[in-house]
């Protein structure tokens, strides 16, 4: 906890922008490499709002402050921001330049431009106020215990696990610059640079990267600006052709690229570069990460460690599956977390989980981003629902994995076992699609959402997001969602499969398997492909309703338990695999 009251923090950032002579401050979530999950250090709207949910934005104005989230954190926000000193607004139903338009008439609001994209500023920028980018940050200004920023030592990603060396990749990579015509590329993702360097680290929660910056050369040398120290030796192998340089250096590195076309993208990069390139006489070409692609599809090293690792996941998963069913009734949702974490936490290659698992008991399993917090949790009582959201990081890859149960004894209603099997028919139908090449996700969502929209119901996020290999367990660029992207899939990328549906106040369903996309086994005079299933869990037959199931989807599910129980039981002792054996057994209508 801060030395700094939350009550007074306002008013000590209020006097630190009037000593930078603005009228207010824009303050997002996120960090100077603008990613999802950051270190406490970066944890600047948690410590002036008290909010700590992953998605947001403060403004603070002289006289007025608003929060903004989205509706995944609306409890959320509710329950951990004064009301009294904020406005609790809705990220899109009440947007900040709606907020901005009618409270910032004629005012300077300050942002600081390391932590600002140039989309994002340019979606709230009109003429009734101006943005003014600060060379402090006035949250570190006042922040008197603010943590350090990590110093995490990296560790190198052998290529038993990569499957490609850095060398290898950053060639590729170079080629395709020169084939632009560009002759550098900033990369501003750590996962990018994670991957290219085949490196990984510990500096932010549940994403295993170390917080740096580099500049790719289309001759393939790389600069990378961090202390050499936390260079560990065994990572040291994939430094061939790069410089390893102070922080402090990274001005003058971009300030020596005058002259030269940069490549940058937009969506992950501060405006604090564009301005020092810009300066420097640089010609700037946004464009996509060239390292997004690559990493996304991944090679046949990457595709095999993901099958092994969610053998591993599944055992741990269907073990804290037969704890709930025989001992979960009476546990709090975060005592059910930490089991299953216990469970995950046996395997000598697991480094944590891939995000804080959303454990929920009945309304809360309706909030699809709940995050159960200590003494503010519910305890799963007999006859509810209970949602687990949870994954893994291991090394030689990432998992995701949803299942929803019906905590008895008596048996459910007859609504929910609908609602759960409409569910579950959109996630057979995604994982049994075949497409041809070229098909973007957007395409295929609505696979998922056919049976639900049949009975008038239907869910209100993504169907499905890409996964890194032992990286981030949400990556692009594909995805799967009613919002098109151009993005189309391709062999090698894993996404999820995850339709859902909630109902407010009561509970919440949502099943969620991860797809490996690679060619399909039919013939065809165009190039098709399809989805390997990837993890192995029961669906809860007590909340199936068979009569609901086309003949050809229960013979999926049917097929689909047989091979969970085929491949999971021989990792079970006896008392799990006897469970698992009944909750696989074949359904008939």
């Amino acid at each position: 906890m801060s030395i700094i009251p939350l009550a007074k923090r306002q008013a000590l950032v209020r006097q630190e922008l009037d000593s930078s002579h603005v009228d207010g401050f824009l303050l997002p979530r996120g960090d100077e490499f603008l990613g999802e999950y950051v270190a406490p250090y970066a944890e600047r709207l948690a410590w002036l709002t008290g909010f700590t949910g992953s998605a947001g934005m403060a403004i603070l104005l002289r006289d007025k402050a608003a929060v903004f989230s989205d509706g995944r954190y609306t409890s959320q926000l509710r329950d951990q921001v004064d009301s009294a000193q904020w406005s609790l607004l809705h990220l899109i139903k009440e947007p900040p330049a709606t907020w901005l338009a009618e409270n910032a008439q004629g005012l300077r609001i300050g942002y600081d431009p390391k932590l600002v994209g140039e989309a994002q500023l340019n979606a709230l920028t009109s003429s009734g106020h101006e943005f003014v980018p600060l060379e402090r940050n006035p949250i570190d200004a006042v922040w008197v215990d603010q943590p350090a920023s990590p110093e995490t030592e990296m560790r190198y990603q052998d290529e038993a696990f990569s499957g490609e060396g850095s060398l290898s990749k950053r060639r590729k990579i170079g080629g395709a610059l020169r084939k632009a015509g560009q002759e550098a590329m900033l990369v501003c993702d750590p996962t990018s640079l994670a991957w290219l360097l085949n490196i990984r680290g510990d500096d932010v929660p549940h994403t295993p990267v170390i917080l740096a910056f580099g500049i790719l050369h289309h001759d393939a040398s790389l600069e990378v600006f961090i202390d050499i120290t936390r260079v560990s030796p065994d990572a040291a192998i994939s430094f061939r052709n790069v410089s390893v340089l102070p922080p402090h250096e990274l001005p003058d590195r971009l300030a020596a690229l005058s002259g030269q076309v940069v490549r940058f993208d937009p969506a992950q990069t501060g405006l604090w570069f564009i301005q020092k390139l810009s300066d420097a006489g640089a010609t700037l070409v946004r464009g996509a990460d060239l390292c997004a692609l690559p990493r996304a599809c991944k090679n046949p090293v990457e595709q095999e460690g993901a099958r092994k690792v969610h053998l591993t996941d599944s055992a741990s998963l269907c073990r804290f599956l037969r704890f709930v069913s025989d001992n979960g009734t009476g546990l709090r949702e975060t005592e059910l977390a930490e089991i299953l974490d216990g469970y995950r936490g046996a395997a000598p290659d697991y480094h944590g989980e891939s995000f804080p698992a959303i454990s929920a008991v009945g309304p809360n399993a309706a909030l699809p981003h709940y995050r159960a917090l200590p003494g503010a949790d519910r305890v799963l009582e007999p006859n509810q629902v209970y949602l687990i959201d949870s994954g893994g990081q291991y090394d030689a890859g990432t998992t995701d994995v949803t299942r929803t149960l019906w905590n008895g004894p008596d048996s459910p209603p007859d609504e929910i076992c609908e609602a759960f099997t409409r569910v579950l028919k959109g996630n057979i139908a995604l994982a049994r699609a075949r497409f041809p090449e070229g098909t973007t996700g957007h395409r295929l969502d609505s696979l998922a959402r056919y049976a639900l929209w049949q009975a008038g119901l239907d869910y209100d996020h993504g169907t499905g997001h890409g996964i890194g290999s032992y990286l981030s367990v949400h990556e692009g660029p594909q995805n799967i969602s009613s919002v098109a992207r151009p993005i189309a899939l391709e062999a090698g990328m894993i996404l999820s499969d995850e339709p859902g549906y909630y109902l407010p106040g009561a509970y919440g369903i949502r099943l969620e398997n991860l797809l490996l996309v690679k060619p399909a086994t039919i013939e065809s005079r165009t190039p098709f492909l399809e989805f390997e299933v990837l993890g192995y869990a029961p669906f809860d037959r007590t909340l199936i309703m068979a009569s609901l199931l086309e003949p050809d989807e229960l013979r999926w599910l049917n097929a689909y338990h047989q091979d969970t129980f085929t491949r999971i039981g021989p990792l079970l002792d006896h008392k799990d695999r006897s469970w698992l054996a009944q909750a696989c057994a074949p359904i008939v209508h």
